[in-house]
């Protein structure tokens, strides 16, 4: 469809470049007060089939070019006044600077200029020398820049929209890697967590081996139930199951509970609906910091914030600072981080004066959908 509107257009533009021509050469040749051969049907001929060649301009310019140039250099060999057929000849060294690499356009460039200088040097009308040559090559010369520019343009043009798009690309993977961690790292910790009580108490507490094996398969179960919905979310499909959010921090405290995590929650504020972003943001946030203190606190205690402020959301987890304070470089802070900042957020998270460690985060409401 796109290469029949372009036939079309290069169609209708030959048609007005060559009546432009006959008209115009018409009219030249009737007001041109230099010696030249009258014009006749020779000339019209030759008139027109250069604007007529423009119709493949785009599909093939180095024939058109030459094909032009040629027509060009034969009328004005023949001593007809300079006139319009000149435009075509300039519309197609244009068009070949801007739809061919300078490997092409250059030497094909340079082939049609010969062919159109050769009349300086044989005709008794044209100015002889380097005075006709230098007016003579502006015809090819302005045209091939013009042309060159735009081709540079769009090339930039074309370089810049390719990089944005692998930008997008490079950042929407790392927000899946980001989804699929909160998900599966959160749900492996407590898995083993809960696995490593029931080893342990195997032997002599068969039935509290039997509970832990049971906290096991829910966790797991949730875990499955979220990792589905992400990956719905991903393929633009309806999401098999309910969207993480604040909503369901009961079921996150219970899953911490029984993975061996004792979690004080405190509300602050009305709680009310929250754009999508800032929700789904605020629970991974509350999920990867209770994660962290499972898998690296030596006190199994956290204390979890919510606070609904009128323009934002923040969320506070602290717990007694007896692990490896963080992640242990691994992607839940950096990644939390990174949640934030795409919110225009602001995070923190480190050792406090007092012994603890807390992970802060502040998600501003307004402008998210």
């Amino acid at each position: 469809m796109r290469a029949m509107k372009s036939l079309i257009g290069d169609a209708v533009l030959a048609v007005l470049i060559t009546l432009i021509g006959i008209v115009g050469t018409l009219g030249a040749d009737h007001w041109t007060a230099t010696a030249h051969r009258p014009i006749d049907g020779v000339g019209l001929v030759l008139v027109a089939a250069t604007g007529l060649v423009l119709v493949l301009r785009r599909r093939q310019p180095v024939v058109t070019l030459l094909v032009a140039a040629a027509l060009t250099s034969t009328y004005l060999l023949l001593g007809f006044t300079y006139g319009p057929i000149l435009l075509a000849l300039m519309i197609a060294v244009y068009t070949l600077a801007r739809h061919r690499p300078p490997a092409t356009s250059v030497p094909t460039a340079f082939a049609a200029l010969v062919l159109l200088l050769v009349h300086i040097f044989t005709s008794a009308t044209a100015v002889p020398g380097l005075l006709g040559v230098i007016p003579g090559s502006a015809w090819v010369v302005v045209p091939f820049a013009m042309g060159s520019v735009v081709r540079l343009q769009r090339e930039a043009a074309s370089r810049a929209r390719a990089e944005v798009l692998r930008q997008r690309v490079d950042d929407e993977r790392l927000r899946i890697a980001q989804e699929v961690h909160d998900v599966v790292g959160h749900g492996l910790a407590a898995i083993k967590m809960q696995a490593d009580v029931a080893l342990h108490v195997l032997p002599k507490k068969p039935e509290q081996a039997e509970v832990a094996l049971e906290a096991i398969s829910r966790t797991s179960s949730d875990a499955l139930e979220e990792l589905r919905a992400t990956l719905a979310l991903v393929r633009r499909t309806a999401s098999q199951g309910p969207t993480p959010g604040l909503a369901r921090l009961d079921d996150l405290r219970k899953r911490m509970s029984e993975a061996g995590v004792q979690v004080q929650l405190v509300t602050n504020g009305r709680p009310r609906e929250l754009p999508a972003a800032v929700d789904l943001t605020g629970y991974r946030i509350l999920q990867e910091s209770l994660t962290n203190v499972l898998r690296h606190s030596g006190d199994k205690r956290a204390e979890a914030t919510i606070d609904y402020a009128t323009d934002a959301l923040v969320i506070t987890v602290t717990n007694p600072l007896t692990g490896s304070p963080g992640d242990s470089g691994g992607l839940g802070i950096p990644g939390m981080r990174r949640r934030v900042a795409s919110l225009g957020g602001e995070f923190t998270a480190g050792p406090t004066g007092d012994g603890r460690f807390e992970v802060q985060a502040r998600l501003p409401i307004e402008g998210h959908p």
